[in-house]
């Protein structure tokens, strides 16, 4: 079992981890993932991305969350709590990502674990999530004690171009 590591990252680590960030993408999408990108999705493609995500932490309005496994960035989650002010109790849970290497370690429940506490720590007691309808995170968020809200039929694209539904959860936390 590896030695692994759940921490938030400041805006300046988030720069630092650019090209590890995007390699995870890349991987996710690369491996059928929807989480908005299209395929071929390069890791140098993902840079952007990521670059705006590391300035959102840096307003804070984002907290990453990243996953080491023996030193190596593997995976990440981000809780968005840039509300608006009539939702100071509320956050979106966005892109669970872990690379296809690392996965069957349990990350994905360590990740979310983190995200709920730092969701706390925020005050934030309503999360939020969308995921396709039908894919391997579903049932995820479902394991983990997320209630379904809901789907929306051809809400998004596969990265391979296909609509897919959008299935939306929710989570209220204790405290």
């Amino acid at each position: 079992m590896p030695d692994v590591t759940i921490r938030a990252l400041t805006e300046e680590e988030t720069r630092a981890c650019l090209p590890a960030l995007a390699e995870i993408l890349s991987d996710c999408v690369e491996g059928g993932a929807s989480v908005g990108f299209m395929q071929p999705f390069p890791p140098p493609a993902a840079l952007p991305f990521w670059e705006a995500v590391a300035a959102a932490v840096g307003r804070d309005e984002t907290v990453l969350i990243v996953a080491e496994a023996d030193g190596r960035l593997v995976g990440t989650v981000q809780l968005g709590i840039g509300t608006m002010p009539n939702q100071p109790h509320r956050a979106d849970l966005k892109k669970l990502l872990v690379h296809r290497e690392a996965r069957g370690l349990g990350l994905s429940r360590r990740l979310m674990e983190r995200a709920e506490a730092e969701a706390m720590k925020r005050g934030r007691r309503v999360l939020v999530l969308d995921t396709a309808t039908g894919e391997p995170a579903e049932a995820i968020y479902e394991r983990f004690g997320w209630l379904r809200a809901g789907v929306v039929p051809d809400y998004a694209l596969m990265p391979d171009g296909r609509y897919c539904a959008t299935t939306f959860f929710y989570k209220h936390l204790a405290g």
